[in-house]
């Protein structure tokens, strides 16, 4: 296999924002609907455009919602946002080799800018491709054909790396090879069942599998 490209997903892939996401659900909903939801239950919001989410529940108020949603994650962003294990020195060793690194992601260009400064990972990238420039999000493939436009990359020679469902999807709708992570919030089992080429344990497998020795 002759990867020379990678793609990550941001949240729950390279950077730990679960606890971010869930707090930034549960003080919006809390405001709309108050009372109405627990912590379990924001976790099938995790990973999909806030749009999607939220127009499901009220069309009026959606971009109130999604403004006040991102308000409180800017607000806590760096108190609540920590790092997985060998992420670090896995992104560097790549970089450092000589791949071609992307972001894949369904946040906006803004939040994702704080998230990769704040873990230091912001120097090892090539592009970003961000939900505001796309007409459409991950499952689609259009945001992996953006990333490798820009990296002037084939699908036959990249990997998209994630931690959800649409990771998985837009990677074979893509034709690309795909990695699922095995810390995904969302549990192994069920990011199985999308069948990726291959599940990390941990960050650093990804090193073996691109053959980096």
């Amino acid at each position: 296999m002759n990867i020379n490209t990678i793609l990550f997903d941001l949240d729950g892939t390279l950077i730990d924002t679960n606890e971010l996401i869930i707090q930034s659900f549960l003080h919006t909903l809390e405001k709309y609907y108050p009372n109405q939801y627990k912590r379990e239950d924001v976790l099938a919001f995790i990973g999909p455009p806030l749009y999607d989410t939220f127009v499901a529940m009220d069309k009026e108020r959606v971009q109130e919602m999604i403004d006040t949603y991102r308000a409180f994650n800017h607000e806590k962003h760096d108190e609540l946002v920590k790092e997985y294990e060998t992420v670090y020195e896995t992104v560097e060793t790549l970089h450092e080799k000589g791949f071609k690194l992307g972001i894949v992601t369904t946040k906006v260009r803004s939040t994702v800018l704080m998230g990769l400064k704040l873990t230091k990972l912001d120097r090892f990238f090539d592009c970003i491709v961000a939900l505001d420039d796309v007409e459409r999000a991950k499952p689609d493939p259009e945001p992996i054909f953006k990333a490798l436009s820009i990296l002037q990359s084939s699908p036959q020679e990249t990997i998209m790396v994630g931690d959800n469902y649409h990771d998985i999807l837009a990677g074979k709708n893509a034709g690309t090879k795909t990695a699922g992570v095995a810390w995904t919030i969302k549990g192994r089992e069920y990011l199985e069942q999308y069948k990726p080429d291959f599940m990390l344990e941990k960050m650093s497998d990804l090193l073996e599998i691109v053959g980096v020795k």
